[in-house]
């Protein structure tokens, strides 16, 4: 079976889910089907979703399920918010940009600081 397809590989406009097929019983249900904000997302995207549900939206779980850093999971999960429609919060939700607060948290896994200044830095800004 092939994956849903969004979009007209012609125009790229929208595409609507018109019929919905039975396998087992052959019924078939013609109409206009919303399939979901899901459903704009790749494979990956969908995997990496099921990671993250999996993990309980735990990204340190995830560096070591997926064996990546905190990094590269936190930009698959920005893609992924994206994807779905909604820009991450990321500078909105405190005075720190983003990659400031990796570099507290680098420091912090480097022990360059500990937990305690680290929040006191996050917390701050």
């Amino acid at each position: 079976m092939h994956p849903l397809i969004s979009q007209c590989p012609v125009c790229q406009e929208d595409l609507t889910i018109t019929r919905l097929h039975c396998r087992n019983c052959e019924t078939t249900i013609d109409g206009q089907f919303f399939a979901g904000p899901f459903s704009q997302l790749t494979r990956q995207q969908l995997a990496f979703v099921e990671t993250f549900v999996r993990s309980e939206g735990k990204l340190n779980r995830m560096e070591v399920e997926l064996n990546l850093s905190y990094p590269t999971i936190r930009n698959r999960l920005h893609e992924v918010i994206r994807a779905l429609g909604y820009e991450p919060g990321g500078e909105e939700d405190s005075g720190m940009a983003e990659e400031d607060r990796q570099k507290v948290l680098e420091q912090l896994s480097e022990g360059v600081i500990t937990a305690e200044e680290a929040m006191k830095i996050l917390q701050e800004a």
